[in-house]
């Protein structure tokens, strides 16, 4: 059984290096994409709340890291999603190696996105706090816990699409794209549910990175403590997605065919 543990977690390690350098066959190129990506989206962010001037409906301190909680979660969450929903399939011709299968590609697609942005908040933190200004955080296990809430609901999410995609490849398709664009607004990166009224958090509490991202700015000021969001709500759904995914990928796995990808 411990050899078997070593093998697989051997297996896991090269899926993993794999699926970091496919969108460069550099490593170190690949995470400074997604680097670049983060820090591009966090000054856009910036100079949209400076330009409509938001930044009085922030949490009273530090405006960046306001900015950053949110946008860190958003990104982990999608970016995991994605990741796990285009993993490996049945019928890939990886999966002709005897020792590779499904549970391993899933597996992979989820720690190598998860380490790729755990490594980008590090290095974009660092160099806040080191170059620009100091910086507290609360809690910051208990932040750093909301994002991987974030994470893991993001990968149930994506197992349940890869279930689904031999299916209806063009809905899935269609359903990640709403999705992503919706969470822009729908996963309160912009604003804390503290401020909204009644009839607006009905619109986005259905959403479990909304809550995930509530409560880690809960963790991270000392001045918002959030009322209408829980740690629970975001745990519970993603348990559910992940059993229902995993459900849905075995049933799918039976039904494999190479033919799929010719199918019109």
């Amino acid at each position: 059984m411990l050899t078997s543990a070593f093998i697989l977690a051997e297996l896991i390690y090269h899926s993993i290096v794999r699926n970091i350098r496919k969108t460069h066959g550099n490593a170190l190129m690949s995470i400074g994409i997604n680097l670049l990506q983060m820090a591009i989206m966090v000054l856009a962010f910036y100079v949209l709340f400076a330009i409509l001037d938001l930044r009085g409906t922030a949490i009273r301190g530090d405006f960046l890291i306001y900015i950053m909680s949110g946008i860190f979660l958003y990104m982990t969450h999608v970016k995991t999603m994605g990741a796990v929903a285009g993993a490996e399939g049945p019928a890939s011709p990886m999966m002709q190696h005897a020792p590779m299968n499904t549970v391993i590609s899933i597996m992979a697609a989820a720690l190598g996105t998860l380490y790729i942005q755990v490594l980008s908040l590090v290095v974009i933190l660092f160099g806040y706090h080191v170059g620009v200004t100091p910086f507290e955080i609360e809690r910051p296990f208990a932040a750093f816990g909301m994002l991987l809430v974030a994470w893991f609901t993001g990968g149930a999410l994506g197992i349940v699409l890869l279930a689904l995609k031999p299916w209806f490849p063009t809905f899935v398709s269609i359903f990640q794209t709403i999705y992503m664009r919706a969470n822009m607004i729908a996963s309160g990166k912009m604003f804390v549910a503290n401020t909204l009224p009644g009839f607006m958090l009905a619109m986005f509490d259905w959403n479990p990175l909304f809550h995930a991202i509530d409560q880690a700015r809960g963790f991270a000021f000392i001045n918002y403590a959030p009322r209408y969001s829980s740690v629970e709500y975001p745990l519970m759904v993603g348990l559910v997605l992940l059993m229902v995914g995993l459900m849905g990928e075995f049933y799918t796995r039976r039904h494999a065919s190479i033919s799929w990808g010719a199918r019109r």
